[in-house]
């Protein structure tokens, strides 16, 4: 299927590994032009490098990190010259409300909510002087099915869900198009690393990931890119009815 995307210019956030990286390699695949921001600029290069001996696209990369304001406002700046802008970047860790102090929770949205807002609110702007433009925030599941055990991570969901249906809402008059996505666990370092401090609290044993599916304490996970996919779609004009909305792409209850 020619999802009309050929010669658009995607940025993506958290694009070194998992689901950024699977999201780059689907977005030229289908002919994008690409920037690329993560912290590990290596990485990065690795990932770029590759996709240049696949794909006839443009790849630049940015070794930037979001925290620091700096950054943050050149990565901004970049969104001036974005037809597709994909949320990605985040790293927040497991634990409860007591185990997850002031100073890491608010470490934890400065990258996530605060960025996603950042990059949106720059991104928004120059699409709708353009009358044209999207933008994919890949957020989480667990802002749909809360728990105690990961509750920074889901109330930063909570909210990025309600910000991308409250922008979109309005944006699809403009030209642009917002819209958001609901992984479920996806096969990445970060979510084997989440499942390992589970099955530690669980049976005291971090090895035991296996398990936590055995138990159904966890559902079977997602491969990225099967995410990577709905975010291309969304972006794609084959969707181009669609914002406001958030794609739950795992159970809801259960």
């Amino acid at each position: 299927m020619d999802l009309k995307l050929s010669g658009k210019t995607v940025l993506i956030t958290g694009a070194s590994k998992g689901i950024g990286a699977c999201c780059a390699r689907s977005f030229a695949s289908e002919g994008c032009h690409l920037i690329l921001i993560a912290r590990n600029t290596a990485m990065l290069e690795a990932l770029a490098a590759d996709i240049r001996t696949q794909h006839p696209v443009k790849v630049e990369t940015f070794g930037l990190d979001l925290r620091d304001p700096a950054d943050l406002a050149q990565a901004s700046a970049l969104c001036a010259r974005t037809d597709i802008l994909v949320n990605n970047a985040g790293d927040i860790p497991p634990g409860t409300v007591e185990q997850i102090d002031d100073a890491r929770w608010r470490h934890a949205w400065e990258l996530k909510v605060f960025g996603y807002i950042s990059l949106a609110r720059a991104a928004f702007s120059a699409m709708r002087a353009g009358s044209a433009g999207t933008i994919i925030n890949v957020i989480g599941m667990a802002g749909e099915r809360p728990t105690g055990g990961y509750i920074c991570g889901a109330t930063a969901n909570a909210a990025l869900a309600a910000f991308t249906k409250g922008l979109g809402q309005d944006a699809l008059a403009t030209g642009v198009r917002v819209m958001g996505v609901h992984p479920p666990a996806t096969r990445t370092d970060r979510i084997e690393m989440m499942m390992r401090a589970m099955a530690l609290k669980h049976y005291g044993d971090e090895t035991r990931t296996a398990d936590l599916l055995r138990d159904g304490l966890i559902e079977p996970s997602m491969d990225p890119e099967q995410v990577a996919d709905a975010v291309v779609y969304l972006a794609s004009p084959r969707a181009s009815q669609m914002s406001g909305i958030v794609l739950n792409m795992g159970r809801v209850n259960g």
